[in-house]
């Protein structure tokens, strides 16, 4: 597996992936899917302070995505950051989350932020492991933070000091 910077290339693979997430319920509060004209954009507006990555593997697919997000506008918040990851369906269970992680956190010392954070479903049993094992502590549980399909959901709030 090669783990590389996304490119404007990637944007249907990407949508392709987040799609799934929005459709498996285990990843996001999003409902509205997205296509590669809005990821191409999306990528664009990006920034080289927080990157999006690719898991490719053999011939060139692409088995998951991972970016680094703005946590807040203000200016006290400059040392935070929010992170996404996504793994198509055919990949999940195979280390790609690990791999993207990994790298996250690579990226996110480099662009010298100070803590990750993340807002995820407690029901994600996949996703917290890979969380914990990275050394996310939970910070809380917004309980019902959410409706998908008529139902509330809660999420939970982790964190990860960098230095």
């Amino acid at each position: 597996m090669l783990i590389r910077a996304a490119t404007p290339d990637d944007a249907a693979e990407i949508a392709r992936i987040y799609n799934q997430g929005i459709e498996d319920r285990l990843a996001t509060l999003e409902t509205t899917f997205r296509d590669a004209a809005e990821r191409a954009g999306w990528l664009a507006a990006k920034g080289p302070r927080y990157p999006v990555i690719i898991a490719e593997g053999d011939a060139g697919t692409l088995l998951g995505w991972g970016s680094l997000n703005q946590f807040n506008p203000r200016p006290a918040y400059d040392h935070v950051v929010d992170f996404s990851i996504y793994v198509a369906r055919e990949a999940r269970g195979q280390g790609v989350g690990k791999a993207l992680l990994g790298e996250l956190e690579a990226l996110a010392r480099t662009q010298g932020f100070h803590k990750m954070v993340l807002a995820a479903f407690p029901f994600n049993v996949a996703g917290m492991k890979l969380y914990e094992r990275h050394g996310f502590r939970t910070v809380g549980i917004y309980q019902e933070q959410g409706m998908l399909d008529g139902r509330w959901v809660d999420t939970i709030i982790m964190e990860k000091l960098l230095t």
